[in-house]
């Protein structure tokens, strides 16, 4: 029998993902009909041409094609320290990236991983509490499929939020409660808000496992301090939540003086034993950029052992995440050292993708600024901005964004698509295009905004 729509679930049915909805769909229409897109909707660096590192494509083909490593190899200019790693990776592999690996990921990646943890935060990092995923989304959804156990379960999660976890907690038919963040105070967490959105939840009767925190934040560009990320452990202990902790744009800090705290640092100082942590990292930002390969990791603390084994079954009905992801996270994790041949290259590359990124920051934020009826907060991280525009009556942010597409060619997502305080309407634009389109967008969207109103 034919399938039909009707036979589908609900739960699928009403899941979204607005940054790959029908304004993309109609950007690509247009495309093919032979106009210019600029798209600002997704974190895609590489495809806004975002070179790759050399460093880590090296070793990567020299690990998909271990045959080159020879001295062909070394004439055609890889560098020593590069034969050195795909030497380690292959040996560590064992089998080589055509085969399957144990389903928590390779070993050695996950002590790699674990060794990272220590010297970033200065605290002790366990092998066998992290798992290698398919980038961050799929441990952002194993964790959720492990606390979801019915539909009166919910996860408070940031507004705006990236729609990952609306579409995630829908499909698995889950309660989705948000927590506004505090738009006139650079989008901080405030325990007000947290404790009225919890408490509206429960006088629903849905029962809250876990709080999402997406720290620099997407789609808001914020950078959290110790002081909130403690604010939010404190909450989460009284409650008894998990922390699902997204820090995907670690790397991603703009603003002088400004810089990356984990949330398992902030537990350790503080002693925490008893709030659950899941924290989530990936290759596909930062300054790699490396969406296509697929590879990121989960750190679990203060889960018991029989929890940890179920997080391993989980892993093991899709076998493993794929090896090349691995390997990329794993060049993530260890980068060259200083002094070895190809710390120079890795070092300029890695600055000058992140200088570009904190100018376009501010060309973008200031240049937004500069328009009657547009607001936007300094982007202080991450690669986005989530500008405030004001509307004409009985217009919608989705139709603003529609027309924006069709006059000028800048395809940018509704902030109705990731949350929005009631009575307000933003977009979501990347900081992604070269900066000279980066000026495009800002002196396209000035102008059609005052025309739009």
């Amino acid at each position: 029998m034919t399938v039909r729509l009707t036979d589908l679930p609900r739960c699928v049915l009403d899941t979204e993902y607005a940054v790959r909805g029908p304004i993309v769909a109609r950007a690509q229409e247009l495309e093919r009909q032979g106009r210019e897109i600029i798209y600002c909707n997704i974190g895609n660096p590489q495809a806004l041409k975002q070179r790759p590192i050399t460093y880590l494509r090296q070793v990567l083909a020299l690990c998909e094609c271990p045959e080159l490593m020879d001295a062909g190899a070394a004439a055609a200019g890889f560098p020593a320290d590069v034969l050195d790693a795909a030497r380690a990776v292959i040996q560590g592999s064992r089998h080589g990236l055509g085969a399957y690996s144990e389903s928590k990921g390779m070993r050695f990646v996950r002590e790699a991983v674990a060794e990272f943890i220590a010297e970033r935060d200065g605290i002790p990092a366990d092998p066998e509490a992290i798992y290698l995923t398919d980038g961050a989304s799929k441990g952002v959804q194993t964790a959720l499929r492990l606390l979801i156990s019915g539909p009166q379960d919910g996860v408070l999660i940031p507004i705006p939020q990236y729609p990952l976890y609306s579409a995630s907690l829908t499909l698995l038919c889950a309660q989705q409660v948000g927590y506004y963040l505090d738009e006139d105070h650079g989008w901080m967490l405030s325990r007000e808000k947290l404790e009225a959105a919890l408490a509206d939840a429960r006088q629903r009767g849905v029962t809250v496992r876990a709080i999402c925190v997406i720290n620099p934040g997407n789609p808001t560009g914020a950078v959290l301090d110790a002081d909130n990320i403690a604010m939010v452990i404190a909450f989460a202990r009284e409650h008894g939540l998990s922390i699902l902790a997204d820090e995907v744009y670690q790397e991603n800090i703009y603003r002088p003086g400004d810089r990356f705290v984990s949330f398992a640092k902030v537990m350790h100082a503080r002693g925490e034993r008893e709030v659950s942590l899941f924290s989530f990292h990936s290759c596909s930002k930062g300054f790699l950029g490396e969406c296509g390969h697929r590879g990121g990791y989960l750190e679990v603390r203060n889960v018991p052992a029989d929890v940890v084994a179920q997080i391993t079954k989980l892993q093991s009905v899709s076998l493993c995440s794929n090896l090349p992801g691995q390997v990329v996270t794993y060049l993530m994790v260890r980068p060259p050292r200083p002094g070895s041949p190809s710390w120079a290259r890795y070092q300029a590359e890695r600055e000058g993708i992140l200088g570009e990124l904190r100018e376009r920051a501010r060309l973008l934020a200031d240049g937004l600024n500069a328009v009657p009826g547009i607001r936007c907060n300094q982007v202080t991280g991450a690669m986005y901005a989530f500008p405030r525009i004001s509307l004409p009556p009985g217009r919608s942010d989705f139709d603003y964004c529609l027309a924006l597409l069709e006059q000028t060619g800048i395809c940018v997502v509704p902030g109705s698509g990731f949350g929005q305080q009631p009575g307000t309407a933003h977009l979501r634009t990347t900081i992604l295009p070269p900066t000279d389109k980066i000026r495009l967008v800002v002196e396209r969207l000035a102008a059609f905004h005052r025309s739009y109103r």
